[in-house]
Order: C-alpha cells, then structure tokens, then sequence
C-alpha cells in the first residue's frame, strides 16, 4: 500500500500553500493525499482564525477548514485520492504520530499568528525536529506568496557524516520525479588558526580544507546514478549562509538531519534550523536514525 503524504491544515495562507505544494507532489508520486488538522491547534490559532473568518472562535469548525482544504486540493489536482482527519490533539504531537506512517509530511512555514514570514512557525519547527519521514516545510517568498519552483533544479546540502548519502538519494528522487538538475553543495571554512603562524605557504591551508571538502562531497555522492543531471560545487562559507543563498534559485532545497534514538529533545541541527528560517524556496528535512 502507498503511504500517503500527509498535510497539516489550520485554515492559513500559507497552510494552503503548502497543500497545494503537496498535491502536486502527491500528483507526481501516485499517492494518496491525507489532510489532518489538530483541534487543539485553536490554544495557537484560535483567536487569529476566527478574527479572519469574521466568526468567533467557538463557531469555527475543523471539520469545516479540512473539508476547505480538501476541496482546494481537489481543484489543485482533481487525480489524487484525498481524505481528510480530524483529532482533538496538539498538532505537533499529532503530525509527529501521522509521520509513522506517511510517505511524507508537509506544512506551511507558519499560521495565522501574524510572525514575520522570515520566522518559522514553533509547530512546523518542532514537527521538523522529530518527524519519522521526510518533512517538507513549504515557504513562500519576501511578498508571501508561492514561489514558482516546481520545474527549478534541486539543492542539496552535504555536510560530514552519515546524514549525507541519506539527503542525497531524497534529492535525486525529487529531482527525477520533476526532470530537473540535482546540485550538491558542500560549503567549507577556513578556520583562523590556520591562516596565520602557519609554517605552510600562505593560501596552502585554505586550499587543503577545499580539498577536503571536494573529496568529503565525492564520497557522499558514490551511489548517485550516472544518468542524473549532477552538479556538484563546494563554496567557501557558513553552511547555513551558503545553502540559504543558493535556496533562491532552487526549486525544493534538502537538508539531512540526524536522529539518536534515545535524545528526546529538538533534533535539528543549527544548519537545518537556519535554513527552515530563512529559506527562499520550500525545504525539506530527511531524518537519518543513529
């Protein structure tokens, strides 16, 4: 059976975004597509909804906001399976469970509470902390609305360790499902004590930490299929810095995040939680288990 993608909806702008951005995903995979809201999502939203809405709260009503959504799904991509849940439930809590079993989890950056759009929503934050799958937090751009990425090419950051290969192999699907390049980028630094009292010649240890950077994103990409479209380029700068620059000119950019088995708290790295901030395209977590 096909795991659906799941959707959490709260009746927002930029909740419907991201259901569009998942429909359309859901269209290109040939899955179901399943909206969930969390009731308890009013203790957050509640008073911005129904002031919206011109209603009070008391009058507003789950049922009504995903069967909303559904519909606009269904004008989105009339082809795709859609149904809808409805849980008395905190949503991060909800939408982490859903994650069980989902092919892959997508929300908006942020809901009706009126932060900045340059700020992510503590929901989708939390959510992509501890989401069992791939997680997609779908961001619009400086004016907040979407941005047309669909045919752009895919980025993919590749740091040090095992969370690596993961990330890449959810960027090659991603971009073969959608025709597009795949860039691998590895951003590299020099630290300061080696540019200066250093008996090598000046620049040499710069030149060996792009080096090692080249050779660390070779060995992250060794299974990466010789037909794809493959790009690779090291940039010199904070990773963080680096991705959300290269993220305006990309389609979906993809960022791996380790998971231990035994840490209950946030497991997201600075980098990823950088990016979810500040991304100018759609990003998406891939968890990889200790």
């Amino acid at each position: 059976m096909d795991l659906p993608i799941v959707v959490g909806v709260d009746g927002s702008e930029p909740c419907l975004r991201a259901v569009d951005w998942a429909a359309d995903e859901a269209a290109l995979r040939g899955v179901p597509l399943r909206l969930v809201f969390a009731s308890l999502w009013e203790q957050y939203e509640g008073s911005h909804l129904a002031e919206d809405l011109g209603k009070p709260s008391e009058h507003v009503r789950a049922q009504s906001i995903v069967d909303s959504a559904a519909r606009h799904a269904h004008r989105r991509q009339d082809g795709v399976k859609i149904s809808t849940h409805v849980e008395r439930e905190e949503p991060d809590y909800l939408l982490v469970r859903e994650s069980r079993d989902a092919s892959l989890l997508v929300t908006g950056n942020r809901g009706r509470t009126g932060l900045p759009e340059a700020l992510l929503g503590s929901v989708s934050l939390t959510v992509a902390g501890h989401a069992h799958c791939p997680m997609v937090v779908v961001r619009g751009d400086h004016d907040d609305r979407p941005r047309p990425g669909r045919h752009r090419r895919i980025v993919v950051g590749v740091g040090q360790g095992p969370t690596a290969p993961v990330a890449v192999r959810f960027a090659v699907e991603e971009a073969r499902r959608r025709s597009v390049p795949v860039e691998a980028l590895r951003a590299w630094r020099c630290p300061a004590h080696d540019t200066t009292d250093h008996p090598l010649p000046a620049g040499e240890p710069a030149r060996l930490h792009e080096q090692r950077a080249v050779e660390e994103l070779e060995a992250a990409l060794q299974e990466v299929p010789t037909d794809v479209d493959l790009r690779r380029r090291t940039v010199e700068g904070h990773p963080r810095t680096v991705l959300v620059e290269a993220s305006h000119r990309a389609g979906l950019l993809v960022v791996g995040a380790r998971r231990g088995q035994r840490h209950f708290g946030l497991q997201l790295g600075r980098v990823a939680h950088g990016v979810l901030h500040h991304s100018g395209c759609p990003v998406a977590i891939v968890p990889e288990r200790a």
